[in-house]
């Protein structure tokens, strides 16, 4: 059986790691959730993931936060990023894919296709 592709999920909701987990786990992927900012950059850097899927509202440090943490460290710069979040203003989503340039701004509720197609997609896998 193929290794299956790590995937940290920064995320303080168990619920939604849980359904992440299972609607990627068909597709070979293996979620590692992480529940606070503060525990994110070191987790990262320990199973070095092929992505990050990143909520922007935790309780103690904020996802832009960890966002910019890791564009600033050699070792986990060049790791795609997934923004999952409930912030769906229009003004929000062109700060995250213009200015952030994060690969894909995805708003809760998001639906399984959604989300399979833009992991596969930044991932360079064919779906």
């Amino acid at each position: 059986m193929a290794e299956r592709t790590q995937i940290v999920y920064i995320e303080d909701d168990q619920d939604m790691v849980d359904l992440v987990s299972v609607i990627l786990s068909r597709d070979n992927f293996e979620i590692i959730g992480v529940h606070e900012g503060t525990k994110a950059l070191e987790t990262i850097r320990q199973v070095k993931p092929a992505l990050v899927l990143l909520d922007l509202m935790l309780p103690d440090i904020g996802g832009w936060e960890i966002y910019q943490a890791m564009k600033q460290e050699p070792t986990m710069r060049d790791i795609p990023v997934i923004v999952i979040t409930a912030r769906g203003a229009p003004i929000d989503k062109v700060l995250g894919e213009h200015l952030a340039k994060v690969q894909v701004y995805l708003v809760k509720p998001f639906s399984t296709h959604e989300l399979r197609d833009s992991v596969k997609r930044v991932l360079g896998m064919a779906s």
